[in-house]
C-alpha cells in the first residue's frame, strides 16, 4: 500500500487527468520518434516483401503458360490419328487447332529426327531437332519439362520447348511445343512495377527466356553471373552493394519447372529530416495540447461525479431519486440506473414485506397440513416404525408439490406436471397408467391438495391393488361436464383401476383414504366417490374448475 500511496498519492481527478495527459503524449512522442529511426528499415523491408510477391505473381503467370502447353501435349498425345500412326491427319487437325496461337508442334523419334513440324507443311524433308540435350533429359526423367532458351533450326529466332516424353514402343518418342521466346514477352510486361524497374525469366542454364523493362536483356543472353548463384531458394531476395548499387532483386522459382522469374530496379529512400522537425514541433503542442484538454475535460467530470455522489447519497437515505442531465452521456446512464435503483428498491422492499406475509401463511398451512397427518397417522400405527414410515411417504408426496410450486415461484403449475412429478415415485408401473385430459394451470393449493390424493392412490394401487401386478392397468383422466341447475364449469377426474388382485373393501378407514376422499371433497369442495369394485378401484372426483385453475 505504501508503494501505492507513492506513486498515486491523494490528488484531485483534475491533477490525475493532467498526469495521464502528459503519461500518455510523452510515450507517443518517444514511441513515433523510435518509428522514424527504423523507418527506412521498414520501407526497406515492405519493399523486400512486394518484391518477392510481384516475383511470385510473374512465376503464376509463366506457370500457367507452361500449364496450358502441357495440358495442350497430353491431348495431342491422346488424339486418334497420333495412336493409328496417321501423321498426316494429325499435322493437319494440330495445324488447323493451333492456327490462332504463336504454337507449333513437333513429333520426333528418340534420336531427334524430326518427323512432323507444324512450321512447315507435312510431307516438307525435316532434319534433327536442335535441342537433343531437352529431348533426352526429358525421356529420362519420364516426365513434361521445359527446355532452355535456344536458337531453333526451322524458325532461326530464340524459342524454347515443352517436351511430353511418350512410351519407349512408340514410334513418336515425344511430342513437343515450341514458342519463339518474343512471343512469350506478351505475358512478361513491367505493368504495375515502380518506374525503372525490369523483369525477366531465367531458364535453368542461367540464360534469360525473355526480360521487360528499362534494364531488359535480349533472349538468350546470360543473366549476372555473380547473382545467379545467391538465387539457391525457391523464393527470396538478393542485395548487394557492389553488383547492385541502390537496387534490389526478388526472385522466384517456378513450381515444378527448372525456371525463375526475377524482379529488379531502384530503391527510393525518402529524407526523413523535415519529418524530425516536424516531429518535435508536434510532439510540443500534442503535450500543451493535451494538458489543456485534460484540465477542461477534469472539470466537467469533477461537476458531473459530484452530481452522481449526491443522488447516491439521497439513494442511501431511502429517497427515491430523479436522474441528474449532465453532457456526458455514461454519467447520464448512471444516473438513470440510480433513479432506476432507488424506484426498484422501494419496490423490492414492498414485495419483501409482501412475501414475508405470503411465506408465514404457507408456513402456517403446511405445518397445519403435517400435523393433521401426523395426528391421524398416529393413531393408526400399531409401531413407532410404522409411523415413521407413513410419515415420510406422505411428506414425500408433498414435498415433490412444494418443489414444483417453488420452480415456478408459487404461481401455479400445469396439470400434467403435477401428474408426471407425482408418478415419477413409481417408475416400475409408469408404462401400466393411462393419463387423458386436456392440460390447464392449476392453482397452488391445488397443486398441493391434488398431488397429495394422487399419492394416495398410486401408493395404494402399488401396495394392493392393480399396480401391484405387472398386467394390472389405471386409467387417470379429467374432464370437463354440466350439471343442471348448475351454471359453473365442473371438472370431473376419474381414477379407475382393471386387472388388479380381487378388491377387498377395507374394515376400517385409514388416513389414506381420508386423503383421497374427505380431505379431496373439502379441499376443491366438489363432491367423491369411491367404490371398491371387483375389478378395481374407482375414484371419482367431481368439483367447481374455478377452484383448481388459475386465474
Amino acid at each position: 500500500m505504501k508503494i501505492v500511496a507513492l506513486f498515486f498519492p491523494k490528488a484531485s481527478i483534475g491533477t490525475y487527468l493532467v498526469a495521464m495527459a502528459v503519461a500518455i503524449a510523452l510515450p507517443i512522442f518517444a514511441f513515433v520518434a523510435l518509428l522514424l529511426l527504423q523507418l527506412e528499415d521498414n520501407q526497406r523491408s515492405a519493399l523486400k516483401r512486394e518484391t518477392v510477391q510481384d516475383a511470385l505473381a510473374l512465376s503464376r503467370i509463366i506457370d500457367r503458360q507452361l500449364q496450358d502447353m502441357a495440358t495442350t501435349l497430353r491431348l495431342l498425345s491422346s488424339s486418334p490419328e497420333l495412336e493409328n500412326g496417321d501423321l498426316a491427319s494429325f499435322h493437319e487437325r494440330t495445324e488447323t487447332a493451333l492456327r490462332n496461337n504463336s504454337l507449333y508442334v513437333l513429333a520426333v523419334d528418340r534420336t531427334g529426327r524430326q518427323l512432323l513440324n507444324t512450321r512447315r507443311p507435312f510431307g516438307t524433308p525435316l532434319g534433327e531437332m536442335a535441342n537433343i540435350a531437352a529431348l533426352d533429359a526429358a525421356i529420362k526423367s519420364g516426365r513434361i519439362e521445359a527446355s532452355d532458351v535456344f536458337r531453333g533450326r526451322t524458325s532461326g529466332d530464340w524459342v524454347y520447348n515443352v517436351t511430353l516424353p511418350r512410351a519407349a514402343d512408340d514410334p513418336v518418342a515425344a511430342l513437343i511445343i515450341t514458342q519463339d521466346a518474343k512471343d512469350l514477352g506478351r505475358v512478361v510486361t513491367t505493368q504495375g512495377l515502380a518506374p525503372g524497374w525490369s523483369a525477366a525469366v531465367i531458364d535453368q542454364s542461367g540464360h534469360v527466356v525473355v526480360a521487360a523493362g528499362p534494364a531488359a536483356l535480349e533472349p538468350g543472353t546470360p543473366f549476372d553471373p555473380r547473382i545467379l548463384p545467391a538465387l539457391g531458394f525457391s523464393r527470396g531476395v538478393f542485395e548487394d552493394k557492389t553488383i547492385l548499387p541502390h537496387m534490389l532483386l526478388g526472385y522466384a522459382q517456378i513450381p515444378g519447372w527448372s525456371w525463375k522469374t526475377v524482379i529488379w530496379g531502384p530503391v527510393a529512400q525518402a529524407s526523413i529530416l523535415s519529418t524530425w522537425r516536424f516531429l518535435i514541433i508536434g510532439g510540443v503542442a500534442l503535450v500543451l495540447v493535451a494538458v489543456l484538454a485534460a484540465y477542461a475535460v477534469a472539470r466537467q467530470v469533477r461537476t458531473t461525479i459530484r452530481d452522481i455522489a449526491e443522488m447516491a447519497k439521497r439513494m442511501g437515505d431511502g429517497h427515491i431519486v430523479s436522474p441528474v442531465e449532465t453532457s456526458v452521456i455514461e454519467a447520464n446512464q448512471v444516473a438513470i440506473a440510480l433513479s432506476n435503483a432507488s424506484f426498484d428498491r422501494s419496490q423490492t422492499e414492498d414485495r419483501l414485506r409482501f412475501v414475508m406475509h405470503e411465506l408465514v401463511h404457507r408456513t402456517k398451512n403446511l405445518l397445519t397440513l403435517a400435523q393433521a397427518m401426523m395426528r391421524q397417522l398416529a393413531k393408526q400405527a400399531d409401531s413407532v416404525e410404522t409411523f415413521q414410515a407413513a410419515v415420510a411417504d406422505r411428506l414425500e408426496g408433498l414435498v415433490r408439490s412444494i418443489e414444483l410450486l417453488t420452480s415456478e415461484q408459487w404461481g401455479g403449475v400445469s396439470l400434467r406436471r403435477v401428474v408426471d412429478i407425482h408418478l415419477q415415485a413409481f417408475p416400475q408401473s409408469r408404462e401400466q397408467i393411462e393419463i387423458t385430459g386436456e392440460d390447464f394451470v392449476l392453482k397452488p393449493d391445488a397443486v398441493q391438495n391434488l398431488g397429495l390424493a394422487l399419492h394416495e392412490l398410486a401408493t395404494n394401487s402399488v401396495k394392493y391393488g392393480a399396480l401391484s401386478v405387472p398386467q394390472g392397468r389405471v386409467r387417470f383422466e379429467w374432464r370437463d361436464v354440466r350439471e343442471e341447475n348448475k351454471p359453473d364449469a365442473l371438472l370431473r377426474f376419474t381414477w379407475e383401476e382393471r386387472g388388479g388382485p380381487p378388491v377387498i373393501e377395507p374394515s376400517r378407514t385409514g388416513f389414506g383414504t381420508t386423503v383421497i376422499k374427505a380431505h379431496a371433497a373439502s379441499a376443491f369442495r366438489g363432491t367423491v366417490e369411491v367404490d371398491f369394485l371387483p375389478d378395481g378401484l374407482l375414484w371419482v372426483l367431481t368439483a367447481q374448475r374455478a377452484t383448481l385453475e388459475r386465474d
